[in-house]
């Protein structure tokens, strides 16, 4: 099992950086809890903790310590830069060698493969959680408040989930995480032994909006309407199929 914390940086009466009606402390609070959910939800054998879960003061020292009770194997602090720059840069303890630095050339480049940040560089500072903390650490500045065009970046909710997303792969790749094997909610609205009926009940589900396919599974012709990785949007979807007039089941697959 492998045990990550998450550090969103700053918190509470502790804003971090500022700029463009935006404040640190809930960029890095909203990166770092998709990233959690990322990866207790897609992966196995990974534990996650975080050194905060709302808008809640929380020492440096109280991170760290945190981290190192849990006797986590990895240190990740996320943060957002500040200062008139540009782009993505990552931090490590200076003088530390492998693993911590392999870490940082991987998690490093997954995240610049999937956001469109210019590339600071890896480097290495005297960061409080860098030093503290006990196990492989790391720390991330995630574009700048203070610049325009990377605020924008960042006002954009699926541009922080892409950020959250680089660092779950960066994660997968340097711990070599297992996915969890995909399952998909799948909304029915019918099975003929017969393709024409199928095809008949797909024509008029389209008439009505609903984006069909019919499938042949089991010796059986099936028109579906959608398939989702949440129950709740295929309950969703079914229940606007019921309303339309169609006969609906939702199941795994």
């Amino acid at each position: 099992m492998v045990k990550i914390f998450i550090d969103p940086g700053h918190g509470g009466s502790d804003t971090g950086a500022t700029g463009n009606g935006l404040q640190e402390k809930n960029l890095t609070l909203k990166i770092a809890t998709t990233l959690g959910d990322i990866l207790v939800n897609e992966y196995d054998g990974v534990t996650v903790k975080l050194s905060r879960t709302g808008d809640e003061t929380v020492s440096l020292t109280e991170r760290t310590d945190a981290a190192n009770n849990w006797k986590a194997d990895y240190y990740l602090s996320i943060h957002i830069n500040a200062g008139g720059g540009t782009g993505f840069e990552s931090y490590i303890y200076p003088g530390v060698g492998a693993p911590t630095t392999t870490y940082q050339d991987i998690i490093h480049g997954e995240v610049l493969k999937v956001v469109d940040f210019v590339n600071r560089g890896k480097k290495s500072a005297n960061f409080h959680v860098l030093r503290e903390s006990h196990m492989p650490a790391l720390l991330t500045e995630n574009g700048f408040i203070d610049t325009a065009s990377d605020a924008a970046k960042l006002k954009d909710a699926s541009f922080l989930t892409k950020i959250a997303r680089g660092h779950a792969n960066g994660l997968e790749k340097a711990f070599q995480l297992t996915k969890k094997p995909t399952v998909l909610y799948k909304v029915q609205i019918g099975a003929f032994s017969k393709k024409a009926n199928a095809d008949d009940l797909a024509t008029k589900a389209k008439a009505k909006g609903f984006d069909a396919i019919v499938i042949l599974k089991d010796s059986l012709y099936k028109v579906q309407i959608g398939a989702f990785a949440t129950k709740a949007n295929a309950d969703d979807l079914a229940a606007k199929a019921k309303n339309a007039g169609f006969d609906v089941m939702v199941y795994e697959e």
